[in-house]
């Protein structure tokens, strides 16, 4: 029986951006262990998620909160002891400032600094991280996210008595939205629309008390009032719009949703979500979230 091929190791981290005068500025970190430069990184948590543990890791290891951009590919590799490892990446920039004089070396990092991307490029130390920093470069980094959401789960439709618009969600709905807050902190919502019904509304609501964000009740996303023109409006608005915004619908209205921001339509899950990146009127990139 051949040995078997041990679980890897589980990390995340970001390529930390800001614009600079002629090009992109990253941020690097220098690990004295180790002698090398490298994005900021680290192990996931027991039960933590991958985004939450690449928010948290560049906090720890750099002092900069950032909102996530768009997904970059995994990197992996192995270790010592040839154990695997995967790194799961996204693209970010600074929530405020991207000051780091303040910035305390110890003995896990002891350097940070901001380098131009075709300095960056000369500084990493793997071949691995170089050709990540390459498909960052050749990706709509500078976009901002649109995330769409299907409902948590409700009451069924047959066992709920009253006006259709007031079914609420179940137990397992009401775990789900408050499993949603931490994604949706992640990318740094600061913008809510959502259908008028209460489904809808209390699958948002748990990121709303959470954080600071603009409520928009909007009766067209509704199945009840549903209004394809209205819609469509709304997203031509939104496409144009650089908020960072969650809009929370129903099954029925998904698909002509989508198609308004030029997409395919995919199926969602209850408290499944889509992340659009958006620049300039157009969606460069989707990616697709299960129920957490």
């Amino acid at each position: 029986m051949s040995p078997r091929t041990p679980d890897p190791v589980r990390a995340a981290g970001c390529v930390v951006w800001r614009p600079g005068a002629r090009e992109p500025e990253v941020l690097l970190v220098h690990r004295p262990r180790w002698e090398d430069w490298s994005f900021p990184k680290g192990k996931l948590d027991r039960g933590e998620t991958a985004y939450d543990a690449a928010v948290r890791e560049v906090d720890e290891e750099t002092g900069l909160q950032v909102r996530l951009g768009p997904r970059l590919p995994d990197s992996r590799y192995k270790i010592s002891g040839g154990q695997p490892k995967v790194v799961h990446y996204w693209s970010a920039r600074a929530r405020k400032s991207t000051d780091i004089s303040d910035y305390r070396p110890n003995s896990e990092i002891d350097d940070l600094r901001w380098f131009t991307a075709s300095k960056a490029q000369q500084k990493l130390s793997y071949p691995y991280d170089s050709d990540l920093f390459e498909t960052f470069l050749d990706t709509a980094y500078d976009t901002e996210p649109l995330i769409i959401v299907r409902h948590a789960h409700a009451h069924h439709r047959k066992d709920w008595k009253g006006d259709d618009a007031e079914r609420p969600l179940r137990a397992e709905g009401k775990e789900e939205a408050h499993r949603i807050v931490d994604l949706l902190a992640a990318y740094g919502v600061n913008r809510v629309v959502s259908s008028d019904a209460v489904r809808c509304v209390d699958t948002v609501l748990p990121y709303l008390d959470a954080h600071k964000a603009k409520l928009r009740l909007d009766a067209s996303l509704s199945e009840d009032a549903f209004d394809l023109k209205a819609m469509a409006k709304r997203a031509a608005r939104e496409l144009d719009s650089k908020k960072r915004v969650v809009i929370c619908t129903h099954r029925p209205v998904l698909p002509d949703l989508q198609r308004a921001f030029g997409l395919d339509p995919v199926s969602l899950d209850p408290g499944a979500l889509l992340v659009l990146h958006r620049r300039k009127g157009r969606v460069e990139s989707v990616e697709r979230y299960p129920t957490p």
